[in-house]
Formats: structure tokens, C-alpha cells, sequence
């Protein structure tokens, strides 16, 4: 198995290996579909605010629920969290099948919490549920011009 394979945890081995981890721990969500710079940016900036960084890509079932489309996600779930784990700046991956990865939150009890630039902190119940142990939540500013909706546009012609 590669070192980087292993960073890839299930959710019965999620909260032992995450409390293995330096803190302060830094966790994000997301689909992470057709990775460009903005995403690896965006983790770097993550990482750089603790000590150890927690990556939950959402499933491929989770992904379908949240409505980006029929044709998405265009890598499967397995695949997106090996691409994540090959990356300097993460230490674990999971994969979560919820909407919202609140029992990933759980398992995990971050320091701190991140997304993208597009979400309210202040009205999301990751931030919520974080900020009740004493964690904080903020949000990263995206690279302009890079999303993956973006590039499968431009792929599709439709840009």
C-alpha cells in the first residue's frame, strides 16, 4: 500500500486517527470532483492554519443529493479521495454519504472548520456545532476563475 493510501480512513477508524493527528486540527468538506488550483490553493490555506488538515470528500451519493447535476460527480468517490491523500498538505481523508459531514464533525472535534468563500459561516451548522466544543469556523477566499463547474463547461463547449 502506498503512504498516501494510507491517509484514507473509514468512518469506525475516523475518530482514532484523527486523534493521532498534531493539533490544531483543521478539517474541510467537499466534492473535490476534477481537482485544479483553486482546490489545492484553497487546502494549502487550510492546512496552513493548523497543524494537520482533515479532508471529508463527499460520496458519490452525496454529491447526487446536493443537485450538481446528473453527470456528477465525474470521478468516483474512491478515486477524488486518493487524489486528496496524494497531496502534501492533507493527512487524512474520509468519505462521508450526508449532505452536511456533521458526524464526520463529531467524530473528528476540529480546532477549526473551512470552506469555500461562496458559504456564510454564521448560518451553516458546521459552524455551529464546531464553534459548541470551542472550535472556530471561517471562510477561505476562492482563486478566481478556477472551479470545476468552470472546466466541465469549457469542456462541454458551453463556455
Amino acid at each position: 500500500m502506498s503512504l498516501f493510501a494510507r491517509k484514507i480512513v473509514d468512518r469506525e477508524h475516523l475518530a482514532q486517527a484523527a486523534a493521532a493527528l498534531a493539533r490544531p486540527l483543521v478539517l474541510t468538506n467537499g466534492v473535490f470532483d476534477i481537482l485544479h488550483r483553486g482546490h489545492v490553493t484553497y487546502l494549502d490555506q487550510a492546512r496552513a492554519l493548523g497543524a494537520a488538515l482533515v479532508v471529508a470528500v463527499n460520496s458519490d451519493r452525496s454529491v447526487r443529493q446536493l443537485g450538481k447535476g446528473p453527470d456528477r460527480p465525474i470521478n468516483p468517490d474512491v478515486d477524488r479521495a486518493w487524489i486528496l491523500a496524494a497531496l502534501q498538505s492533507v493527512d487524512l481523508v474520509t468519505i462521508f454519504d450526508e449532505q452536511v459531514p456533521l458526524p464526520v464533525l463529531e467524530l473528528v472535534r476540529p480546532d477549526i472548520y473551512v470552506k469555500g468563500g461562496d458559504y456564510d459561516m454564521e448560518t451553516i451548522a458546521e459552524a455551529r456545532l464546531v464553534r459548541s466544543w470551542g472550535g472556530t469556523a471561517r471562510a477561505l477566499p476562492f482563486v478566481p476563475g478556477h472551479s470545476t463547474t468552470g472546466t466541465v463547461n469549457r469542456l462541454r463547449g458551453a463556455d
